[in-house]
């Protein structure tokens, strides 16, 4: 077996790009660890969330503000994941620092400091989210229970995507961002997840180079989607009700049928344990929407 500090050696870092935790680059920069840490800071809400699953969350010291689950981060301290302060940071003298991206020139402040950071970046696919998880866990000394918390997902996800009916020609989707309304494509961690389940996004092609493309009323209403997935929830207010009621969305099939399905934001994006609950989500609606036909 590999020894602890060995391990943390051959654990890349992941450099983050992108938004809405959908893509991800691993870099052959290192992070080395003598043991495990007892004094985690988390500046990325989906890290928290991981670091707590695999059984980690007690030597949690402090979390970015987003970071509002499980429960028990309510008590932590937080701090500001945009403008993070390296004073703020030094003065909890953490063994560990955790960053999902590198706002200004915080790796460099942190190394400055000899503290040690890992950066888990957005991934790209259900496989660098599983990888992450246990990257997270051989970092924290807990790497056996990282692969518990990995393979469970995977086999709760295989079982849901295995259920789900495909048709020909597929059903499509919208998934809105936000109501501008931003989206994804199918090149992107969500969209990959969508297209699993045997969706067709109507945002692909559109606009050329661009993942995550503002598309135009008219577009929406050309494409006319079978299912509206809401990702704004809980930023943006939005709802089947405010869809409904946007000009010329009316007569959408997705409203006509009742398929817009609201999110939960934090869920929708993260990809942390509870992304089974949202492929679960994307199930329900596929299934509840073929019983319609």
């Amino acid at each position: 077996m590999v020894g602890l500090a060995g391990l943390f050696l051959l654990v890349p870092t992941l450099a983050a790009c992108g938004n809405n935790g959908d893509d991800s680059a691993a870099t052959e920069e290192t992070t080395a660890v003598a043991e495990a840490p007892q004094r985690i800071i988390s500046m990325s809400a989906t890290a928290t969330e991981m670091l707590f699953a695999i059984g980690a969350g007690d030597r949690v010291i402090a979390v970015d503000n987003f970071s509002n689950f499980p429960e028990a981060t309510e008590s932590l301290e937080k701090l500001d994941a945009y403008q993070p302060n390296i004073e703020a940071i030094s003065a909890l003298n953490p063994d560990l620092v955790i960053i999902s991206y590198d706002p200004g020139n915080l790796v460099e402040q942190l190394t400055t400091l000899s503290i040690p950071v890992f950066n888990a970046g957005a991934v790209a696919n259900l496989d660098a989210a599983y990888a992450q998880i246990e990257q997270l866990g051989a970092l924290t000394g807990q790497l056996a229970e990282a692969v518990q918390v990995s393979g469970a997902m995977q086999t709760a996800i295989a079982e849901i995507v295995d259920g789900v009916t495909k048709v020909d020609p597929p059903l499509t989707y919208f998934y809105e961002l936000d109501p501008t309304p931003y989206t994804v494509t199918s090149n992107t961690f969500i969209g990959g997840v969508m297209a699993l389940m045997g969706l067709a996004n109507i945002a692909d092609g559109v606009e050329e180079g661009n993942d995550y493309p503002q598309l135009s009323a008219e577009i929406i209403v050309e494409k006319n989607p079978d299912i509206i997935f809401l990702a704004d929830t809980k930023c943006c207010g939005q709802s089947a009700e405010t869809v409904a009621a946007r000009d010329g969305w009316g007569g959408l099939q997705a409203v006509s049928l009742g398929s817009i399905v609201a999110l939960d934001d934090d869920i929708a994006s993260r990809w942390g344990p509870r992304l089974v609950d949202l492929v679960r989500a994307v199930a329900e609606a596929i299934t509840s929407l073929l019983a319609k036909s």
